[in-house]
């Protein structure tokens, strides 16, 4: 009986505490409405003070080019990361690949950049051929072109291609390991140090330029991953053309299709399908060709085959659409320019661990350390706003935000990764769906949609004037 009684308690006392743990370390979904958080109104009280300063900037354009090879030189006999000489480095992208190393190059990575003044007021395109642009390294660019060539963080439109088979090695924590490998502080440096540098080189090439938007349609090479023919995708291929007086042609591109061409049993760095679009436009052209990955969340892309023949096809496919619609374009040398940046507080981790329970936020914090604010930013250009966030924005917010400008004569474009990440911004429809992008990806929590797209809306329509 005594044994009994002594189990007995010390069952219990085990129980209580598993119980006292799971109170401690798990709660519920938190389902406040957003608009009534002190993050809320302290981020709306932020963008009113900035929109009531934002002043647009209209007169002749100057535009400048710049670019630099980002991609990392292996096998190195000694590892020197200001030049970009390492032992050896995983590639970023696919967690399945398990941190292994590079085997090689298939294609060079590079930045791009590329600059417009109108008056006084001075932005800068920046993208590279990466997974994201992640935030240490955004902080190290915005300091640095602080004081050379004095640019402030609004001024830096940062993107990257998504391809998945970019250079790793550059997050640290479970999360980001688990995607580009084991961290290397070095990988930070070399990565700033050329976003840097292009972005410099394009600030000193500023030269008088014209400018023109379009856009075309290419519903062939994108589906919806996440509910497939139940949603929808943002079939736009933007771009705008700028070219110098003296005749060299720069062209911006964004399109929602995940770079995902190419497989996580593929080991050498590669632009996927973005690079081979890239490369074919700047043949066509003798100019420049950036890609910075649109709303890519939910979008995967429709390849006519997989592997580089595949990357290959659907980037030339592209490139070659882009040519027919080039002379098309009117450009013209006089411009609206502006641009807008809001830091955004953001709502407490909700990293779930059933439909309705989330870790406590101090926990969620040690096995994701995101950081409680992240960046808005957009730029005017002419009769076209180009939106950043820092996220996998899904294709079908995009589709919205798109058409609300759309019908008031405007035209919009939404790019991901801007120099941070806070996982997957999907409609809320599909929050509860059991699936990677809206359970494991989907960090922040049920309002995070909601209170983004009404960020986005305030700082695009402040832009357009209306």
């Amino acid at each position: 009986m005594k044994r009994r009684t002594v189990f007995g308690l010390g069952f219990g006392l085990v129980v209580g505490m598993l119980a006292a743990a799971l109170v401690l370390c798990v709660g519920r979904v938190d389902n406040r409405p957003y608009f009534r958080e002190n993050y809320y109104t302290e981020t709306k009280v932020l963008l009113h003070a900035l929109a009531a300063t934002n002043t647009l900037a209209e007169g002749e354009l100057a535009a400048g080019f710049g670019r630099v090879i980002l991609t990392p030189l292996l096998n190195a006999k000694s590892e020197h990361a200001a030049q970009g000489h390492f032992y050896s480095l995983p590639l970023a992208g696919y967690g399945g690949r398990r941190g292994r190393p590079a085997q090689g190059v298939h294609d060079d990575l590079e930045v791009k950049a590329v600059a417009l003044r109108v008056l006084d007021r001075l932005i800068v395109f920046a993208g590279a051929d990466a997974l994201i642009i992640p935030r240490e390294v955004a902080d190290l660019v915005s300091q640095s072109l602080e004081g050379n060539p004095g640019l402030r963080r609004e001024q830096i439109f940062l993107g990257a291609t998504h391809t998945h088979s970019g250079m790793g090695g550059w997050g640290e924590g479970l999360v980001a390991e688990q995607f580009a490998g084991g961290f290397n502080p070095g990988v930070q440096t070399w990565f700033a140090d050329r976003i840097t540098a292009a972005i410099r080189l394009a600030v000193e090439d500023l030269k008088p330029a014209s400018i023109g938007f379009s856009f075309f349609r290419a519903p062939e090479f994108v589906r919806n991953r996440l509910v497939g023919e139940l949603g929808k995708v943002d079939p736009e291929f933007s771009f705008t053309v700028v070219k110098q007086a003296e005749g060299i042609v720069a062209v911006i591109g964004s399109y929602s299709a995940h770079a995902t061409v190419l497989s996580d049993d593929f080991m050498e760095f590669s632009g996927d399908y973005p690079g081979f679009w890239q490369r074919a436009v700047e043949e066509a052209t003798g100019g420049m060709a950036m890609f910075l990955a649109g709303a890519v969340g939910s979008h995967s892309p429709q390849p006519p085959a997989r592997g580089i023949v595949g990357a290959q096809a659907m980037g030339h496919a592209l490139a070659q659409s882009l040519l027919g619609h080039l002379p098309q374009v009117g450009l013209t040398n006089r411009v609206i320019l502006g641009a807008l940046g809001l830091p955004v507080q953001l709502p407490p981790l909700n990293v779930r661990v059933s439909d309705g329970l989330r870790l406590r936020p101090w926990l969620a914090k040690l096995v994701l350390p995101v950081h409680a604010d992240a960046y808005l930013q957009a730029f005017r250009v002419g009769n076209a706003t180009w939106i950043s966030t820092p996220c996998d924005f899904s294709g079908e917010l995009a589709l919205v935000l798109k058409e609300a400008m759309q019908a008031r004569g405007r035209s919009a474009v939404v790019t991901s990764f801007n120099g941070d990440y806070i996982g997957y911004v999907i409609p809320d429809r599909y929050y509860h769906l059991n699936g990677y992008e809206s359970r494991i990806m989907s960090f922040f929590g049920p309002n995070t949609t909601d209170y983004l797209e009404e960020l986005i809306r305030a700082i695009t329509l402040d832009l357009a004037g209306i």
